[in-house]
């Protein structure tokens, strides 16, 4: 019997995908679960899970070309069964499919998360289900029962409607996750998409197209929309952080043995996170269609991430209810994760305030653009050692750049400049940090 695949919701609104690689080809055997098709969108890179074991029949498209939600992605062959073509595609885009850890995401994302829990929202234990039922589980998981020969019918899965996630294999089997994550990471690294050949123009003019990504494409529209759509109205200052770089040093060595690496980052959101409260407008979202301003008193803070992908933005939620150490944590984790292509759709989404952080690649200042729809984003230079007078003597301080663009339709030019002096007095004194934080 002939089953169409139809390519599935690959989560939050996405609703389509560029085949990157095919990792079968017309004729394999495959089984539930086998990855079929490495596809690309405009967040992340995922691996495509078969829900049929048989034989690969066509494939519907070739590496490059672009495939919506609903459109057949593949033909296989199965021996046996009666059940329609429509009932089997419905059933090829269900949850059971989706990878740990991302919710709204069909498939794996590549080189799945290593560090960061999983968010236990409205996530309720199940109850172990009766042996012989079909089982609801993602096919890492399915995948890492049978090769380590445990029946997954026994295994309590902790994930979003009982699902059994790979956490819930190697907690039966006693086996720490970051092996197989590390293990999957080196098996299936991210791949880019082979450049356009140069063209030769004349022998003094050479060109090259390069064709550009969905991710590319994603970041490209969201800064046309941010930028001609939001007034952008940018503050800048210097903040001596002298005091602040001692305390840094103080406790940076203490904490090596934890493994955090305590960057003045932390630190900074904490103060950010205080003048948000107390200028809650600055963590805000216009809504145009109703002329209303959306205060949000929640802080979920956009960390802007340079990778070989383009600009992404991974979001540390709720950073108001993270201590220092943690804050520097969850920072390491979920950069890293986003420069090696590991971030879930749902980790690059939620955000209500962005921090971009060009002194880590030596700018000094620069002029931020809004990460759409919210209304402010601070922009961070390479912190340098500057004379400066201090009470009436030239003194060598450490001095970190500071640029604040935010929403000039909503927020007041006096407002950046109180945003920004409420900085400069936690960041100066980082016991006042501590205590207003």
């Amino acid at each position: 019997m002939k089953f169409d695949f139809l390519f599935p919701d690959i989560g939050e609104g996405l609703d389509e995908g560029v085949i990157m690689k095919w990792l079968v080809d017309e004729g394999d055997m495959i089984n539930e679960g086998d990855s079929v098709a490495e596809v690309e969108t405009d967040k992340v890179t995922a691996e495509i899970p078969s829900p049929k074991s048989g034989k690969v029949g066509k494939l519907m498209y070739k590496e490059g070309d672009t495939v919506n939600v609903g459109e057949v992605l593949i033909t296989i062959e199965i021996e046996g069964g009666e059940s329609s073509e429509a009932e089997e595609s419905v059933e090829s885009t269900e949850p059971e499919a989706v990878e740990e850890e991302t919710a709204g995401v069909v498939g794996e994302v590549i080189a799945s998360s290593e560090v960061i829990p999983p968010s236990t929202e409205e996530v309720k234990l199940s109850t172990a289900p009766s042996k012989g039922k079909k089982v609801l589980a993602t096919p890492v998981a399915r995948k890492m029962a049978k090769d380590l020969g445990i029946d997954i019918s026994t295994i309590v899965g902790t994930g979003p409607n009982g699902r059994v996630m790979k956490e819930d294999i190697q907690k039966s089997k006693g086996e720490a996750p970051t092996t197989i994550e590390n293990a999957k990471a080196e098996e299936v690294p991210p791949k880019s998409p082979a450049p356009v050949p140069p063209t030769l123009a004349t022998a003094q003019e050479i060109e090259e197209r390069v064709p550009l990504t969905k991710i590319r494409k994603t970041i490209s529209e969201r800064m046309s929309q941010s930028r001609f759509t939001i007034p952008h109205t940018t503050a800048m200052d210097e903040i001596d952080i002298s005091k602040l770089d001692e305390f840094r040093k103080k406790y940076k060595d203490l904490l090596i043995e934890e493994d955090v690496k305590l960057t003045y980052l932390p630190f900074i959101i904490k103060a950010v996170i205080v003048a948000l409260k107390k200028f809650p407008e600055f963590n805000s979202t216009l809504d145009e269609a109703s002329e209303e301003l959306i205060l949000k008193y929640f802080y979920n803070i956009g960390i802007a991430t340079d990778t070989d992908r383009g600009l992404m933005v991974p979001v540390v939620k709720d950073a108001d209810k993270l201590s220092i150490v943690e804050l520097a944590k969850v920072i390491e984790d979920v950069s890293t994760r986003a420069k090696e292509n590991k971030s879930a759709i749902h980790e690059l989404r939620g955000g209500t305030f962005t921090i971009t952080n060009y002194g880590s690649i030596g700018g000094h200042f620069g002029i931020p653009i809004i990460n759409y729809p919210e209304s402010a984003i601070l922009g961070l230079g390479r912190v340098v050692k500057k004379p400066i007078v201090k009470d009436d003597e030239i003194v060598i301080a450490k001095v970190l750049p500071v640029s604040l663009s935010y929403d000039h339709r909503t927020i007041d030019g006096a407002s950046g400049s109180h945003f920004i002096n409420l900085l400069k007095e936690l960041l100066s004194d980082p016991d006042m940090l501590l205590l207003r934080a």
